[in-house]
């Protein structure tokens, strides 16, 4: 019910009528990882851990893929996606209520995007409140389930882009591989050449042959602490 979603409110993404709530928002690394995977107008894509369908709305706003589904555990997060869908009149976009331990695709798809929970369960202070505490701790899924169903529902050569903390890549490498997903392509991101990584952007195929590529960093504030051009044009500001 949309009386029962607190702090319900809608993001202007180009022509997509985004629709947030208080526990369901999101952040810089959003916007970084849809740009990273950068699907191709053919492509087939689902987006998994969708939480209010930010990083499928980015992607369905600058990319135009085939298709879009996005899959969501939480019931509030489908229902502002589902929101967004209808308000947006977006074509081939499709939310899913589901778990992704449970989940296939109903055809084999051409990528798969996660922007996962960062901290294992157990690690660091826990957030407050159930959803927040799945959106950020591995309670309710680990990256090794993420890359269990992106394996299931990949075709071979089918890409898996993620984004995670930086001191998780040996576990995102280490799971990717475990699922028959071999890592090829990393990114860090820093505010600027003076910081160390905060993100890390990583992608995998499904059957690939081992070889992985490390593009330059990505800096997301200039040297007298402004939005950097790349930044900006990834926000569509460019």
């Amino acid at each position: 019910m949309l009386s029962e979603i607190k702090g319900l409110s809608v993001e202007q993404i180009g022509g997509v009528k985004l629709h947030i709530s208080a526990v369901h928002r999101f952040g810089t690394d959003a916007f970084l990882l849809a740009d990273f995977a950068a699907p191709r107008h053919k492509d087939t894509v689902c987006d998994l851990c969708s939480g209010c369908g930010i990083v499928a709305a980015v992607m369905y706003e600058r990319f135009r893929p085939k298709s879009i589904e996005a899959v969501e555990i939480d019931r509030e997060g489908y229902e502002l996606m589902t929101l967004t869908a209808e308000s947006s009149a977006l074509e081939n976009f499709k939310p899913v209520c589901g778990d992704l331990k449970d989940w296939r695709a109903e055809r084999e798809l051409d990528l798969i995007t996660c922007n996962p929970p960062y901290k294992r369960d157990g690690a660091g202070i826990k957030s407050a409140g159930e959803v927040a505490l799945g959106a950020r701790h591995e309670v309710l899924c680990s990256f090794s389930d993420v890359c269990k169903a992106a394996a299931r529902s990949l075709k071979y050569g089918g890409r898996l882009c993620v984004c995670n903390r930086p001191e998780r890549l040996c576990d995102m490498m280490c799971d990717m591989r475990a699922a028959g997903i071999e890592p090829k392509r990393m990114r860090f991101v820093s505010k600027n050449s003076d910081s160390a990584p905060w993100l890390v952007l990583l992608e995998g195929r499904k059957g690939g042959s081992p070889f992985l590529q490390t593009e330059k960093n990505f800096y997301t504030q200039t040297a007298d602490g402004g939005i950097s051009p790349e930044l900006a044009a990834v926000y569509g500001q460019g």
